[in-house]
């Protein structure tokens, strides 16, 4: 079930990056999400339909993926 409200996603905080990536998406279809190694250099803008997935060395999720 899709609950396009939702923003953040601490339940996958150390979960591997593609698991976590495949929740977020059942939460939030309308999403882009993207995987990313910690210290990326990313842009700063604000998208409300993009969701990044900072992994660690070992591909578990490092903080707390959320919209932006």
């Amino acid at each position: 079930m899709s609950d396009s409200s939702k923003t953040s996603w601490p339940e996958v905080e150390g979960l591997p990056g593609e698991a976590a990536k495949q929740k977020i998406l059942l939460d939030r279809a309308d999403v882009k999400v993207i995987v990313l190694p910690v210290g990326s250099i990313v842009t700063t803008d604000y998208d409300i339909h993009r969701v990044r997935v900072f992994v660690n060395k070992a591909g578990n999720v490092a903080e707390v993926p959320k919209v932006g």
